[in-house]
């Protein structure tokens, strides 16, 4: 149920409502692919969308204060709504506070590429996400990584992106397996460059291999590419 108006009485008819969609088979499903410290009820993405974007037509500021932090999809809407955001002011004030909330990589990556401001203003938000990605709280630096993922593999941030990736001195899985996603991503656009890169960088070992990993993954990446970079492994 989604309200016009925003008070403690909708917000409580609108967790209500959210409680009413939950699916158990989905539940179940998404606990074994998610750790997190919220309760998830179990509603897919798309529902979830089309819910945030109901409540951006409404009062959203009167929406966001008074969001609480119990369930899954409750955090993941909450930082839907703040990515439609169209006021740039409003929206970093919200922004800052709610990559505070993440916990997990299924709420920053559908928050992150939901971004669009990101485009309207690419070199400031470049800056902000390679400050992210050098934060060493797991989820703030998987934040910036995903943010670079989604909207800026591009060459005229390569070199800037390589230089972040090789200050970022982290054993965490999340960030770590940020890191090889986004080279997988810059492999399979620019190859020479980034094969470059991987013959000389500051990656760990476990993030090195991972991208590896992924790049060989890839259906658009040729078997001459992929045994060429299985000799770059490392042990």
């Amino acid at each position: 149920m989604i309200s016009d108006r925003w008070t403690e009485e909708s917000y409580y008819n609108y967790l209500n409502y959210l409680k009413s969609l939950a699916d158990n088979k989905y539940k179940n499903f998404q606990q074994k692919l998610c750790t997190t410290k919220y309760e998830i009820l179990g509603i897919k993405i798309p529902l979830l969308r089309k819910i945030a974007k109901e409540i951006s037509k409404t009062n959203y500021l009167e929406f966001l204060k008074l969001c609480k932090n119990t369930f899954y999809e409750e955090v993941l809407i909450e930082g839907l709504v703040i990515a439609n955001i169209k006021d740039e002011k409003i929206f970093i004030e919200y922004f800052n506070e709610y990559i505070k909330k993440i916990d997990n990589w299924a709420i920053c990556d559908s928050f992150c590429n939901s971004l669009k401001i990101v485009t309207k203003n690419p070199l400031k938000y470049f800056k902000l996400a390679k400050k992210l990605s050098l934060n060493k709280k797991e989820f703030i630096s998987r934040t910036g990584l995903i943010i670079i993922l989604n909207f800026y593999v591009k060459e005229e941030y390569l070199n800037d992106i390589f230089n972040t990736l090789d200050k970022i001195n982290s054993n965490k899985y999340y960030i770590n397996m940020a890191e090889s996603w986004l080279i997988c991503e810059l492999y399979i656009h620019y190859p020479q460059e980034t094969e470059k890169y991987l013959l000389n960088n500051n990656l760990n070992n476990f993030t090195h291999n991972k991208a590896i990993s992924k790049i060989k993954d890839s259906y658009r990446v040729s078997k001459e590419q992929k045994n060429y970079l299985d000799t770059l492994k490392r042990i």
